[in-house]
């Protein structure tokens, strides 16, 4: 079953004294809930631009967005927000952790601006389940700068998963980690796919990224050029 369905969804930033930019030219696309979805391109090819349309960090000049069978474009800010708040989770490639915060405070924030919210004893106690599940059980009250990358990474993991989402974005997640804490990374992705049925898109330049995914989306100058859709990675 489909969670995100686009249709023709298209992309102009205007800019002073021009026509503006067109960044995405009639994207057109499904991703089935429980994927494992590497989207792949080169950089200015409007991957990230899509990537925040479809975690409702910005939205389209035009086109048709479902997400779980609502049209996204007719929500209010408001609105999209509760639902990016309460069904999806991002991890980026610079981890955008506080740097004077701890790992459980970092992953505790999210939950601040849910607005169903639980009791802070089981906020907290979620909290350090997932840091234990990430590996960081003895690292829970480390700030930032006394973690390794891999390991901040593991917190901003831990951090996208806590509000418990229907989907997880990616976004370039390896771009600052070494090759073996790559691996380490992505395994943990496909796992995590596999074992929670997470749907997981990962935005990705690295073509090694593809060999973890079930499917491949590739978008070139804001098109779908084409993608292995349905296949298992290779990995």
């Amino acid at each position: 079953m489909a969670l995100i369905e686009l249709e023709n969804i298209r992309k102009t930033y205007a800019l002073a004294g021009t026509e503006g930019v067109e960044v995405l030219k009639g994207v057109t696309l499904k991703i089935n809930e429980g994927s494992l979805v590497a989207l792949m391109g080169a950089s200015g090819s409007g991957k990230s631009t899509l990537m925040n349309i479809l975690g409702f960090l910005d939205t389209a000049t035009s086109g048709r967005y479902l997400f779980d069978g609502r049209d996204v474009s007719k929500l209010s800010a408001n609105d999209r927000a509760d639902l990016r708040n309460e069904r999806i989770g991002f991890v980026f490639q610079n981890f955008n952790l506080l740097s004077r915060t701890s790992a459980l405070q970092n992953v505790l924030l999210p939950l601040e601006y849910q607005r169903k919210r639980r009791p802070k004893a089981e906020n907290r106690a979620w909290a350090a389940e997932l840091l234990k599940r990430m590996g960081l059980a003895d690292r829970m009250d480390h700030a930032p700068n006394q973690l390794s990358g891999g390991q901040q990474q593991r917190v901003a993991i831990a951090r996208a998963l806590v509000n418990r989402p229907r989907i997880l974005f990616a976004d370039e997640p390896t771009g600052n980690l070494d090759s073996k804490t790559t691996v380490e990374i992505l395994e943990m992705f496909r796992n995590l796919n596999k074992e929670e049925g997470i749907t997981i898109v990962i935005v990705t330049h690295d073509a090694e990224v593809c060999d973890y995914a079930k499917e491949t989306i590739q978008i070139r100058d804001g098109l779908v050029v084409g993608g292995a859709f349905g296949q298992e990675g290779g990995k």
